[in-house]
């Protein structure tokens, strides 16, 4: 069974799945893609292998001889495009986050269920091979029972601040954070029930006008009692720096690095290395992973390993750090409705 595939983006991470998708996906033929940019859609789709390409998702989607779609549309048109995608009978593939709101996720959710096709969320962090190891170190018990979780999401670079608006991206909690919020859970084997944030605008002053933040803490408490810290920035000078902890009752396991390439360079001067420089140096065969995964998921017709109700949790404990934020004062999760 050879799954034919179409992807909707052609931005940023729509470049990162079609090369995936063209080249490197066993059981997956790539065969269109859209953009709103129907120029760009075009240059990417001769990229990719001379692929039909289209202005409006809507005319891929009236495609009969697709079973699949990846969507890396921009953010806030998740929801929207997941839903006109199941109504048509496609199983899905949605880059993170899900949606901007509880109810869209929801929206998304039952859309998939209606139509009995696959849905899943774009969290490639779950398909890295040091975050699978920690994760089968943690069920087998080698730290014991987790009770502390802690993580560091930096990014070396401000974004666009279009990109940036709330309305567009969810902003910093909701665009970045929401990565670690989602291994919070996974990790930690037990759900976030409250958050209480502390952040500003400290270096790129620019953001406030668009209603973003460069650095922000969450402190997050887990229903089994274990307690939890979310360090994430827009700054990171030095590198892209992604790092996480676990401790347990008996130890610890710990994920990350900063150094790119085994080589120290000694001088007068001092020792230096290199660092990572940005997600696709760190994550990229993740990336490759999660599509392979998703496909594999249709082929043998089971669940996704990253369902919508994985990417409806990680976008609740979001939508909270940013309420905590905005009020300056700790929210339980059960406070965030789907309106």
């Amino acid at each position: 069974m050879t799954v034919r595939i179409g992807l909707i983006g052609a931005g940023r991470m729509g470049q990162v799945f079609a090369a995936h998708l063209a080249y490197s996906v066993a059981g997956a033929k790539f065969v269109a893609l859209a953009d709103i940019d129907a120029a760009r859609a075009a240059e990417l789709a001769g990229r990719a292998g001379g692929l039909a390409s289209y202005g409006q998702y809507a005319d891929l989607l009236a495609r009969q001889d697709l079973g699949a779609v990846v969507i890396a549309s921009s953010t806030y048109s998740h929801a929207e495009v997941v839903k006109a995608a199941a109504a048509v009978g496609k199983h899905i593939f949605c880059e993170k986050p899900l949606a901007l709101s509880l109810a869209g996720c929801d929206q998304a959710v039952a859309a998939a269920a209606a139509a009995k096709v696959k849905l899943q969320v774009g969290f490639m962090r779950r398909f890295d091979a040091a975050y699978q190891a920690a994760k089968e170190k943690i069920v087998a018990g080698a730290i014991g029972q987790p009770v502390m979780f802690k993580a560091i999401g930096r990014d070396p670079r401000c974004p666009d601040l279009d990109y940036a608006r709330r309305e567009n991206s969810g902003g910093l909690l909701m665009d970045m954070a929401v990565h670690d919020f989602d291994l919070a859970r996974w990790l930690m084997g037990s759900e976030v029930v409250r958050v209480q944030s502390e952040g500003g605008c400290l270096v790129f002053p620019e953001l406030k006008a668009v209603g973003d933040i460069d650095n922000a803490v969450v402190n997050l408490k887990f229903a089994n009692g274990a307690l939890g810290n979310v360090d994430v920035g827009r700054n990171a000078v030095y590198g892209y720096d992604i790092r996480t902890e676990v401790l347990g009752s008996e130890g610890s396991v710990m994920v990350g690095y900063l150094q790119q390439t085994a080589i120290l360079l000694m001088t007068h001067a001092g020792v230096t290395h290199d660092t990572v420089p940005f997600f696709m140096q760190r994550f990229g065969a993740a990336y490759l992973a999660e599509l392979r995964d998703f496909v594999a998921c249709i082929r043998d017709d089971r669940e996704p390993t990253v369902t919508g109700q994985d990417g409806r949790a990680a976008t609740t404990i979001s939508l909270a750090a940013t309420l905590s934020l905005d009020e300056g004062r700790p929210v339980s999760l059960s406070e965030i409705k789907s309106e």
